[in-house]
């Protein structure tokens, strides 16, 4: 018997409320309009996580940008990250080019690694990243982010991107699995 999608919502604890995120992905914005007013970038969403993060910040975006997508994934419709399998990678109109990378969550950096490291064997000019959560752990990541809209404890979290078994990304607000 398979679980009932609405389960892992009812069962799950409210970590940030749509409002709160709202306000994150506005900040956020903020942010990158004073830094990406001189050359625009190639923005460049890592699907499918970051659509919802990036659906609303584009539009919070004041300056000029290209726009593209990479696809690379860990999870593969699970809760523990695997090997890192690529279904899309960087193009090379990167090259000499300020990248702008969004992404739903820094988790533990494995992912977010591998695509900057891509990027800049590509020959991006620089490559900034910025994430609508990051997630607090205990041990050093390999990649930090440059914006961070909201911090969410060492617990799987979902919502406004972020799956749990491949349901969810469309919950306006962010939300953990409870401890068992």
């Amino acid at each position: 018997m398979s679980v009932n999608p609405l389960q892992y919502l009812q069962q799950a604890e409210l970590i940030h409320s749509e409002q709160a995120v709202n306000q994150a992905i506005s900040t956020v914005a903020e942010q990158l309009n004073q830094d990406y007013t001189n050359e625009p970038p190639i923005v460049l969403c890592v699907m499918g996580g970051a659509v919802f993060f990036t659906g609303q910040l584009l539009p919070k975006l004041k300056f000029p940008l290209e726009f593209d997508y990479v696809q690379a994934s860990r999870y593969h419709g699970g809760t523990e990250g695997t090997a890192l399998k690529w279904h899309v990678l960087p193009k090379e109109n990167i090259s000499n080019r300020k990248v702008l990378l969004l992404d739903d969550i820094l988790d533990e950096g494995v992912t977010l690694k591998a695509i900057f490291d891509q990027c800049m064997q590509i020959g991006a000019a620089e490559v900034k990243i910025a994430v609508l959560v990051e997630k607090n752990l205990s041990k050093s990541k390999p990649i930090h982010a440059n914006y961070i809209g909201l911090e969410v404890p060492n617990r799987y979290v979902f919502g406004c991107g972020m799956d749990i078994y491949g349901w969810w990304r469309n919950v306006p607000a962010i939300y953990a699995l409870r401890s068992s």
